[in-house]
């Protein structure tokens, strides 16, 4: 089966950990299926990394050999609705041979507007089924603008499955209006073989962290809608009582001179630790250092990372929002109320002190598969092309 994935969530030459649920998810797809993904690379991005754009087809297909690049060009800040029409002209343009002369039997759409929205498009032109993935933004924020909510459940509509990554978003969908038997919620996967317990003491000391302090592991993208700047505000508190206790940041984003900031300010700078981008080879061992792993988002899918903490054995501190209290049991973690930064700070607290059953939590990780989110939506493929499924291998 030929099938051609667009979506601007997957990782560039100059930044390989983006979309790194896709690059999991794909890689895995890939050995089922002739895949190809195009990857929609802002124009804003191509020009601050232009050499780098211009041998990605070259770098990149050496990590992805089934990945292509295109420029996504739009006009920023200005007609935001129009960008789904940025988005497939962009598209047309520069792969018109790979968009409309190669026969596809399915095309997917990774990220509700505007990927999911063009792919939709290009699957009427071409008379190619579409299936949609939906992440979590791309639903719980874009619905509540109505232009993009329109061509969202327009493509909803047209499209033979809209895959969720939780119960929750698929909810918000059929309460927008799509059809409850056209949305599927499927998991992503933990890779189990590589996020695994380990021993805390070897973990920091390959690190040069402290072995006797406590420690707070958040990553994620460094802006406020992430909840990294309500853990800091919750560690500050917490932190006056706890002289052991410090805090990892790692990722980057548009909020860490705030969280550097702000640490100064409140004499934490040394314990404040702002590590920056990890590869996702290197994050098991940061896991294994932790105490507690923190995500307060406001709003989310299931993300990866929680998947992957608890596969470590890792308590999880998190907020209830989107698809996280669908993963997240009473034995593996803590969730708080969104934007709560007091109730934030006492649930910090009360899982510091807390005895955790660390088999218990990597053995509950362990259902969520990508061998079984693959064979799910393989069977949604199959039923889209009316193929009968072949035997998985191995």
């Amino acid at each position: 089966m030929k099938v051609l994935v667009i979506t601007n969530l997957f990782g560039f030459p100059w930044d390989p950990t983006r979309g790194m649920f896709n690059q999991q998810q794909f890689d895995r797809l890939a050995q089922r299926v002739d895949l190809s993904v195009l990857v929609a690379v802002p124009w804003t991005d191509a020009i601050k990394h232009p050499r780098a754009y211009w041998s990605a087809r070259r770098d990149g297909q050496q990590r992805w050999p089934y990945v292509d690049y295109f420029i996504f060009w739009y006009v920023p800040g200005v007609a935001q609705a129009a960008h789904s029409v940025f988005f497939f002209v962009s598209l047309a343009l520069q792969r018109p041979i790979t968009l409309f002369v190669k026969r596809w039997q399915a095309f997917i759409g990774s990220w509700g507007f505007p990927d999911a929205v063009a792919t939709s498009w290009a699957g009427r032109l071409t008379c190619t089924p579409v299936l949609m993935k939906l992440h979590g933004t791309d639903v719980n924020d874009y619905l509540d603008v109505p232009p993009k909510r329109r061509q969202i459940m327009s493509a909803v509509q047209h499209s033979r499955a809209a895959m969720c990554t939780s119960a929750a978003l698929g909810d918000r969908l059929v309460e927008a209006g799509a059809a409850r038997e056209r949305v599927h919620a499927i998991y992503n996967g933990v890779d189990a073989t590589r996020f695994v317990p380990a021993s805390r003491q070897a973990a920091r000391a390959a690190l040069g962290l402290p072995a006797q302090a406590q420690l707070l592991l958040f990553i994620g993208n460094l802006k406020p809608a992430k909840g990294c700047v309500d853990l800091l505000d919750a560690f500050i508190q917490v932190a006056a009582t706890q002289p052991e206790l410090q805090l990892i940041v790692i990722g980057d984003g548009a909020a860490r001179d705030m969280l550097t900031q702000r640490a100064a300010q409140n004499g934490l700078s040394q314990r404040v630790r702002l590590v920056g981008k990890v590869a996702h080879d290197e994050l098991p061992v940061w896991f294994a250092a932790c105490d507690l792993f923190c995500l307060p988002s406001h709003n989310e899918g299931v993300p990866n990372v929680v998947l992957e903490a608890m596969a470590c054995g890792v308590p999880v501190l998190a907020t209830r929002v989107g698809g996280i209290p669908e993963v997240l049991p009473e034995f593996a973690g803590v969730l708080v109320p969104s934007q709560d930064v007091a109730a934030l700070a006492a649930a910090l607290s009360g899982a510091l002190a807390r005895t955790w059953d660390t088999r218990r939590i990597a053995i509950h990780a362990r259902s969520f598969s990508w061998d079984t989110n693959i064979d799910r939506v393989m069977n949604l493929l199959q039923a889209a092309t009316n193929r009968p499924q072949a035997a998985a291998t191995s």
